[in-house]
């Protein structure tokens, strides 16, 4: 599927709603599942989510769009979200979540990228030379990717309950 910036956005608004409507006021202990040693509860996905909003997709792409390729995006911590966070509701994370994320997509429109823009290139610590559109694109699957991880960890809490269902499961398999 080719880049669109107005889907992307669309998909990035849509996160905060979707990860409301499948978190807010569970039972306890479904925020604290997670898939083993390793591995992320739904609440420390949140964080997580939360910290990728200060540190690595605008403050990359201002980067990407003030020096191009002459320095390299600073690095992206994936486990720093681990040190944060302590002690907070669940609630209170998706409401810090919504709000930063409106404000990221508040300063993303400012941007007025144009298709220009978006085919700039700037230096990814780890995988070289990046469009902006790819680093956009990053960010819109990276969303999907942890809303799976949330739906697998919370499935995952019902896997022994299921019975021999478990075989039409593929949200249960490893």
């Amino acid at each position: 599927m080719e880049f669109k910036l107005e889907d992307a956005v669309g998909l990035l608004s849509r996160t905060p709603g979707v990860l409301g409507a499948l978190l807010r006021d569970l039972p306890d202990g479904w925020a604290a599942l997670d898939e083993g040693e390793g591995t992320w509860s739904p609440a420390q996905v949140v964080v997580h989510l939360i910290h990728a909003e200060h540190t690595n997709w605008l403050p990359r792409a201002r980067v990407l769009l003030s020096v191009g390729e002459a320095q390299v995006f600073p690095p992206f911590d994936r486990f720093g979200h681990l040190h944060t966070g302590q002690g907070r509701t669940l609630g209170a994370l998706l409401n810090d979540f919504a709000a930063v994320r409106a404000q990221s997509l508040g300063q993303l429109a400012a941007l007025n990228l144009t298709d220009t823009d978006l085919r700039r290139t700037g230096q990814h610590p780890e995988f070289g030379p990046v469009t902006l559109a790819q680093l956009l694109a990053t960010w819109a699957a990276h969303d999907l990717d942890h809303l799976a991880q949330i739906t697998r960890t919370l499935a995952g809490g019902y896997r022994e309950a299921v019975g021999p269902w478990q075989a039409y499961l593929r949200v249960l398999r490893g």
